[in-house]
This record gives C-alpha cells, sequence and structure tokens, in this order.
C-alpha cells in the first residue's frame, strides 16, 4: 500500500487494542453498529451498557475522555436533526417545559442521538488506535473488492496533495486583496472550485501514466500481508459479543 499516513484521529500507542491486527478491529466495530442499531429504542439501559463497553475499550486504549470527545463533535449535524425531530414529527403530542413536542419525535430524536453518538464513537476508538495504512490492510485482508481498497488508497496518498493546493489558492487570491464577504464573492470561490477539480483531474492523468509506464496493470501489490491468531479474534470480537448479549435482553426484557 505504501509508505503509512499519520492522521489527526490517530493517536500513538502500544496498549492491547492498538496491537490487533487491522481486519479484526474492522469487523468487530461493524458486528458492534449491526447490534446497537438492532437494539429497540425503548430499551434506553442497553444503550448506556454500550457507553460502558466502549469507555471500557477506550481505558484499555489508553484514550483519552477529551481527546475521544472532542472527535465526537463530528456529530453535531446529526444532533441538530435530531433535536428537530419532535418539532416537526406528526403523531401524539405531549408538553414539555410549555412546548408541544411529538411523542414519535421524542423516540426518534433518542434512537439517532444514542444510536449515532455510538456508531460515531466506536468509529473514532477505530481510528484512534489505527493507522490508515493498517486499515487499508484490514480491508483488503476482509476481501473488499480491490478497486475500493485502490481508491481509498489514492485518496489519502493525494488528499494532503489537493489540501495543499487549496492553500496555496488560497494564499494567492489574498495576496491580491480578494475577501469573500457575501454572496456577491460566490463568484469567484465557484470559479476557484473549477481550477481546482481541473488541476486535480489533470494530476490525476499524470499519475496514471506515470503508474502504468512502471507497469502498473489494475492492482496494486500487497507489500505486507495481516494476519491474526484465533486468540486475538477472540480479544476483538469479546466486545461485539457482548454487545449481542445485551440486544437480546433488551429485546426479552
Amino acid at each position: 500500500m505504501g509508505a503509512g499516513h499519520a492522521h489527526r484521529l490517530y493517536r500513538h500507542g502500544h496498549s492491547p487494542v492498538h496491537a490487533l491486527p487491522p481486519h479484526t478491529k474492522l469487523a468487530a466495530v461493524l458486528a458492534l453498529v449491526v447490534v446497537v442499531v438492532s437494539t429497540p429504542r425503548e430499551a434506553m439501559w442497553a444503550f448506556a451498557v454500550y457507553a460502558g463497553l466502549l469507555a471500557l475499550v477506550a481505558y484499555a486504549a489508553r484514550v483519552p475522555a477529551v481527546f475521544l470527545l472532542e472527535r465526537l463533535l463530528i456529530e453535531v449535524p446529526f444532533v441538530a436533526f435530531a433535536v428537530l425531530l419532535p418539532f416537526v414529527a406528526e403523531g401524539e403530542r405531549v408538553g414539555v417545559l410549555g412546548l408541544s413536542l411529538s411523542v414519535n419525535g421524542l423516540w426518534g430524536a433518542w434512537n439517532v442521538l444514542a444510536k449515532g453518538t455510538l456508531g460515531v464513537a466506536a468509529s473514532v476508538l477505530l481510528a484512534s488506535t489505527t493507522e490508515l495504512r493498517e486499515l487499508l490492510l484490514g480491508l483488503q485482508r476482509l476481501r473488499l473488492p480491490p478497486l475500493l481498497v485502490q481508491i481509498a488508497s489514492f485518496m489519502v496518498r493525494y488528499g494532503d496533495v489537493v489540501t495543499d493546493e487549496m492553500r496555496r489558492m488560497r494564499i494567492a487570491r489574498e495576496s491580491r486583496g480578494f475577501e469573500a464577504r457575501g454572496v456577491r464573492h460566490w463568484g469567484v470561490l465557484a470559479k476557484s472550485a473549477g481550477a481546482l477539480f481541473i488541476r486535480s483531474y489533470e494530476r490525476g492523468e499524470r499519475v496514471h501514466l506515470a503508474m502504468v509506464s512502471r507497469g502498473y496493470s489494475g492492482s496494486m501489490p500487497v507489500i505486507d500481508e495481516v494476519t491474526a491468531s484465533r486468540t486475538q479474534w477472540s480479544y476483538a470480537l469479546a466486545l461485539p459479543c457482548a454487545a449481542f448479549v445485551v440486544c437480546l435482553l433488551g429485546w426479552t426484557l
């Protein structure tokens, strides 16, 4: 996959969670998300247990609570959507602090917040303990279509390149006295976005031609082959298995 790329979500460490093979962690997170989504929204205690399980994983991975909470801010748009649900949903209504709120909307808001927050937290923990290169190797080990893995790999490789190009274009605009202050300046920003797209497309063509000239035939060579023992699989799947038991209790109690 090429050289590794550090990212802001990753937190370097030597914890047992960091040491697990990436494909075991990917499978565990996917299984956990499926279990959480399958839990009935009325079983509020179950979501508290899920949060406790994730807190144990964060403790084992030595990921500080502040670090985790800061990364959870990415779900703010979903929180805003959930807050609006009680006001716009139809059905039976109930008075809360002088406001008329939909009962279905309240349950829907709770459902979105609880399951969305747990899913984002699990994803943040995965990214905090696994480097991007390892994630790509894990996806390949899980037999994700090679084309998708290659696309993700190129996104990781050239995301910083495109970002740096955007920075240079912004500096060029500001050096000429341009400041985006209103709708009338949207035309300039749109032209900049178009120019960035053309430059990125042309760069992609040059990279592709360079790869073809070096023997690229549609598949990337696998440099490292990641494997996992039964013990490592058991450690990784302990979290979703415990969550599955909680889910079953949530449906039966």
